[in-house]
């Protein structure tokens, strides 16, 4: 089972997997109360396995446990935003 890792002081949410990094999400501070999703990426390798959208899920978690709208930019994010409506209410509109 894949972990996701929240490193608040490098910005990024992660998976790892035998301690090389397999899937990575970055996102900027844009205030308190907007993060901006910037960049989604996953190595090829684990392509499929739906890592991306674990690295989604706990964001959007850890948004609505804190108050905090999400401005998907990066396309992946984006696309995940506009085909998903239960995370509508974490979504900046």
């Amino acid at each position: 089972m894949h972990v996701v890792e929240h490193e608040t002081a490098k910005k990024r949410f992660l998976i790892r997997d035998n301690g090389s990094i397999a899937a990575v999400m970055t996102y900027v501070i844009s205030s308190p109360e907007l993060y901006i999703i910037d960049h989604t990426f996953v190595e090829n390798a684990y392509r499929g396995q739906g890592l991306g959208d674990k690295l989604i899920e706990a964001m959007v978690e850890y948004a609505r446990e804190n108050g905090i709208k999400i401005l998907p930019l990066c396309p992946f994010a984006k696309g995940r935003f506009e085909r998903l409506s239960e995370y509508a209410d974490v979504l900046n509109k």
